[in-house]
This record gives structure tokens, sequence and C-alpha cells, in this order.
């Protein structure tokens, strides 16, 4: 089937909206997308009459609108697994003072779709609907360690790894190695291979199928989990897990897909 040029060309416009550009003007838009000033305009005419976006009267400069926050909402609150988690989410943080998140796999990234932040550990790099590599991620390498190979090396393909930081793995071989020290341990390790300073646990999430369906990670400042401070913190992780997946429908019994 052809795509829409008009349909096509409106979505690009949503995209670039981001933390960096909350704000454009048409031409600016007309720039980026290498379009004329007047289709430009007839989109955001458009966009503009769904309230998909918002004009400033004094500035003339657009922003995304509030039907993009609704949309949002719906989904994620049609999420099961979200609102299955959430107060476990909220108990885990509130019993270890850290930011918590829940994370899902979408193409060759994860992308945040609940966060409980704790006031002594305020993870500014992450927000809901936010996406995150894979490879420099605990939820990431999660994620893909509990693929299918075949699965796994498909969303590999032509994957380009990219330095996050100085402890970021930059080569397939080094993470595979890495997923299968998640598969060994039942958890994976962000030594500040993201972000600098930050630390990052997480867990898979089995479904009723036993299906990993999800990850839950726990971050904070890296010194939170020096020495045998960790221990415990991936244990209480690691119940977190357990007792969200029987609520999924999880069973041990089943073999994990």
């Amino acid at each position: 089937m052809p795509i829409i040029q008009s349909v096509d060309r409106a979505f690009k416009i949503l995209d670039l909206f981001d933390e960096l550009n909350p704000e454009l003007k048409i031409s600016e838009i007309s720039t980026k997308l290498s379009l004329n000033k007047s289709t430009v305009h007839s989109l955001l005419k458009t966009l503009k009459e769904h309230d998909y976006v918002k004009q400033d009267a004094d500035t003339g400069k657009y922003s995304l609108g509030m039907k993009i926050v609704e949309r949002s909402n719906f989904l994620m609150n049609s999420m099961d697994v979200r609102s299955i988690a959430k107060p476990s989410l909220v108990e885990l943080s509130m019993d270890t003072s850290l930011a918590v998140h829940l994370v899902i796999l979408d193409g060759q990234s994860g992308v945040y779709i609940d966060k409980v932040d704790s006031p002594t550990a305020i993870i500014g790099y992450s927000r809901v609907g936010r996406r995150v590599p894979v490879h420099s991620s605990a939820v990431g390498k999660v994620l893909l360690a509990y693929q299918q190979e075949e699965a796994r090396n498909e969303i590999l393909k032509d994957y380009h790894y990219k330095k996050q930081t100085e402890k970021t793995i930059t080569n397939d071989e080094d993470f595979q190695s890495e997923l299968t020290k998640v598969l060994a341990n039942g958890y994976a390790i962000d030594d500040e291979e993201n972000e600098p300073g930050i630390t990052c646990l997480a867990i898979p999430l089995y479904d009723h199928s036993g299906k990993v369906t999800a990850a839950v990670s726990i971050s904070a400042p890296s010194t939170r989990f020096a020495g045998d401070r960790i221990h415990p913190i991936i244990y209480r992780l690691k119940q977190t897990g357990a007792a969200i997946s029987k609520k999924l429908g999880y069973t041990s019994t089943l073999s994990h897909a």
C-alpha cells in the first residue's frame, strides 16, 4: 500500500518537537523538512484544528497540543502491565528510596512507560515516553537477553552501538557476552554505561505465557550501590519482579519464552 504523503509529512512535523525543540516557527519546520512554507502552514493548520499542535499568539511559534497528552494517557492507561505493576513500583521506591522505572521493548530501543521518582534519587535522564538504547541500559539488556535468538538477532541487525559514556559496550561480541551474563544472573546492570555517575539494575517481568513483557529497573547515583550495598537491592528488586509477574499470571512452571 502506498504511503499518503500529507499524513507522512504531518507525523514528521510532530516528530520534530522534543526537549531541545519544544517550540518551532514555520520557517524552522520548513527548513528541517525541506518543505515550502505554504505546505507547512496547511499541515499545521490541520494539526491545530484537531488540537495536536497549538500556536503562541505572541510569538507565532508552534508546540505540541493537549490532544497528544490525551492520546498518550489513553495508551498508557490501557497497558495492563503498567496498571498492575504500579503499586509494586511505588512500594519498591519507598522501601529503597531509589528511582524505579517500567520499560517495554519497541524496535531497537526501550521505552519508559512508568516512573516513580524518589526525593533522594531523582534521575533526570528518564521520563515516561522517552526511549533508551538497549546496549547501554540495564532494562535494554534484560529485554534483549530474554528474546528468542532469532528475534534478538533481527533486533540487533545493523544496530549502532553508540558510545554513551566511557563505559558503554560498543560492539556486538561484548554485548552478546553481556546478555549471557544477564541470563545467568537473572538481572542486568548498567554500570555508568548510559549516564555518567548513575548505576541501574533491572529484572524481567513475565506474563501469563512465560514471555518477558517488560523490565523493571532501579536507579541511583553509583555510590548508593557501592560494595555490598548492591546485594540487598538486587534481592528486593527480584522480589518485586516475582510479585508483579505473578499478578500478570506467570507461574514458575512455565518455560521462559
